[in-house]
């Protein structure tokens, strides 16, 4: 088996034997869960969280964005660590990272700490999955790779269907302290496992790492989502989002130029000069922005709006999560035989007219009628997921592997970070503008749903836009290159799948 984990192509050469892999799988799916399991729990306790702290949801939101853009930093690492020290070793690091910073949040003792340890948390969770992906990948042959992911997909989609129970059984009767600490459990089982049963892969030399690219990602990345924070819940005009947006801007600008200079590039922009790559990963981006900018506001308004319990809560968002689990094997499947157009239109369509039915709701809406509204939301998720990312993959020019599968996994954790403050911002003024319309002796909490109105139909029109954009999605053209020159390898589908 460690032999099978030395090349791209040994999965081909061998006969695949699934039982053969359940094994390492079950190591890598466990530390995958506790990561994925991280950022479902934390929306449920946002509520909580500004009560505990004194703060304000804008403040405790950098909680999450923080944690979004520590994703996005390290994942362009993932690549040039694990061809440098070997994949199993950085897996095994990266989760011990993560278990500290988990406990390091659980005794947060202000609003500034947690932000600061989620921090933490995000740099050891942040190539988790990409690596845990690629090694199971490896594994596969590429003409089984699809309905791996499709099983995959299931026990990784538990975690987003336990977490908010779990975190709102924690929030509600023992501490939110907890919903840190659990981590830690499952990440020495993770550990153990790992330590046991993960083959160990060929340590290569890689090229000169990209310094530049390494201090200017992270400037850009969170200067930009810093300003779109301010802008959309303050004022454009603000000094903190003109300066956000202008230093974000400035140094953006500045890793693109040393990214297309750069021999060995920290993130290969030139990929982009493939149509079809451009089209999937811009129409992925689209979908992400429309479906997870506002999955954060059903938790907060079914707590601030109709008053119910965390756990309740929880309880409401299982049937959006179940219906993932159910959707995502099956655009795995169905991708092996149609391909991405059909089941992107079907799937962001499903997404987008949901939006717009969520949009409609009110203080007094029916509890069941909500709950169909996010399994139809999880189903088109599900749906969608896979092709689009498989497409992605399978678009990418061969020449360009690992920092290819680098930049599409760091601009997808950028993208829900951008969409999470901005839409966070864009809630704030929409409520503030309902209110100061607001009829004497009414109602404060019809202002106030009103702005969550307005989030979801946003939502729905970016969802529009990745309809109209799914038609013209067309079948990769498999370039056949010189082996020698790395054309003939193919970009791991792991460092695209975000979390």
């Amino acid at each position: 088996m460690t032999k099978t984990m030395t090349g791209m192509s040994s999965a081909e050469e061998q006969p695949f034997s699934l039982k053969a892999i359940i094994p390492p799988l079950l190591a890598i799916i466990v530390g995958m869960i506790m990561v994925i399991l991280d950022g479902t729990v934390v929306n449920v306790a946002v509520p909580k969280l500004v009560d505990y702290f004194a703060s304000d949801l804008k403040t405790i939101q950098w909680a999450i964005t923080g944690y979004t853009l520590a994703l996005a930093a390290v994942i362009p690492l993932a690549g040039w660590m694990t061809d440098r020290f070997g994949s199993k070793q950085v897996f095994l690091a990266t989760l011990t990272m993560f278990i500290l910073g988990s406990m390091l949040c659980s005794v947060a003792q202000s609003s500034s700490q947690l932000i600061i340890f989620r921090v933490i948390q995000g740099l050891g969770g942040g190539m988790v999955a990409p690596i845990g992906m690629a090694m199971v990948f490896k594994l596969a042959p590429v003409e089984r790779r699809g309905s791996i992911m499709g099983m995959l997909g299931i026990p990784m989609l538990l975690a987003p269907a336990l977490g908010p129970v779990l975190s709102g059984w924690l929030v509600e009767y023992v501490s939110w302290h907890w919903i840190f600490l659990i981590n830690v459990p499952i990440g020495i089982v993770g550990i153990i496992l790992g330590v046991k049963y993960l083959p160990k892969s060929e340590q290569k030399s890689k090229g000169k790492l990209d310094i530049l690219g390494i201090i200017l990602a992270p400037i850009a990345f969170s200067m930009l989502a810093y300003g779109v924070n301010e802008g959309g819940g303050t004022s454009w005009s603000s000094t903190p989002a003109i300066v956000g947006l202008s230093v974000g801007g400035v140094a953006l600008i500045l890793l693109v130029i040393v990214e297309l200079l750069h021999k060995n590039p920290l993130l290969q922009l030139r990929v982009f000069r493939s149509s079809d790559f451009t089209r999937g990963i811009i129409l992925t981006w689209v979908m992400q922005a429309a479906l997870f900018g506002s999955m954060l506001f059903v938790p907060l308004y079914l707590q601030q709006i109709r008053s119910y319990t965390p756990l309740e809560t929880g309880l409401i968002l299982l049937p959006q999560a179940l219906a993932s689990a159910i959707g995502m094997p099956i655009g795995g499947r169905l991708f092996d035989k149609i391909g991405a157009r059909p089941l992107a239109f079907v799937g962001l369509s499903i997404i987008t007219v949901t939006l717009f039915l969520l949009s409609g709701i009110s203080v007094t809406t029916n509890l069941s009628l909500i709950m169909t509204y996010l399994g139809f939301l999880g189903f088109g998720m599900g749906l969608t997921m896979m092709p689009l990312n498989t497409h992605v993959l399978n678009a990418a020019p061969r020449e360009w592997v690992g920092s290819v599968t680098s930049l599409t996994a760091a601009a997808q954790q950028v993208v829900v970070s951008f969409a999470i403050a901005g839409m966070t911002g864009y809630l704030t003024s929409q409520i503030a503008v309902h209110m100061g319309a607001l009829k004497v002796g009414s109602n404060p909490l019809t202002a106030a749903v009103s702005g969550f109105d307005d989030v979801f139909f946003l939502s729905g029109c970016i969802g529009v836009v990745g309809v109209l954009m799914s038609i013209i999605l067309r079948k990769p053209k498999l370039s056949t290159g010189d082996p020698s020159s790395g054309e003939g390898q193919k970009a791991d589908a792991a460092m695209m799948m975000g979390h």
